[in-house]
Parts: C-alpha cells; structure tokens; sequence
C-alpha cells in the first residue's frame, strides 16, 4: 500500500513540474522564443519530454 501512495505522489508532482513547465514556455516573449530555437505553440509537446521523457 506504501508503494502505491509513493507512485500516485510522484506522479502528482511530474503533473504539477509538466503543467508549470508547459505554462512557462506558452508564456514566453516571442524574442526568448526565437533565441532559444523553439516555437511557443508547441509548449505542451515540449514540457511533455522534459517532464515524461
């Protein structure tokens, strides 16, 4: 039982980092955007591999 309440609580927190993540990259000043070679549309692709692999 110990395990389970272990998985649902690390998988809460790779759903909290995902949703921050994927709100900081839509977000973004279109120049950051541009800098850093990424296309803010695709936000929650991006924070989808960061986060999940």
């Amino acid at each position: 039982m110990k395990n389970l309440f272990a998985k649902l609580r690390a998988e809460s927190e790779k759903r909290a980092l995902y949703r921050v993540t994927r709100d900081e990259i839509a977000r973004m000043p279109l120049a950051m955007a541009l800098d850093l070679g990424i296309y803010t549309g695709d936000a929650d692709k991006i924070a989808r591999k960061a986060v999940w692999g």
